[in-house]
């Protein structure tokens, strides 16, 4: 059985403000309203914890920003199962 190690990142609406408000007063969301640079800044947070053997569980939105869930297998601990 593989070993995991997890981190949570956080990440201020400074830099994901229309991906976390992208819907509308009435409800209505959409990934049109989203700036290319807001997806840029994703997929550049993506790829630098990727490199580092992080994969992404799950995004959290709110109105404070962005929490990013990751986890990694903790090389060279493999437990046999029983």
């Amino acid at each position: 059985m593989e070993i995991f190690e997890y981190d949570l990142t956080r990440h201020g609406a400074e830099n994901f403000s229309t991906m976390v408000y992208f819907c509308s007063d009435q409800g209505e969301c959409g990934l049109g309203q989203v700036p290319l640079r807001e997806s840029n800044a994703l997929v550049e947070l993506l790829n630098q914890r990727g490199k580092d053997g992080w994969e992404l569980i799950q995004l959290i939105f709110g109105k404070e920003g962005v929490m990013a869930c990751w986890k990694r297998r903790v090389v060279g601990t493999v437990i046999e199962a029983e």
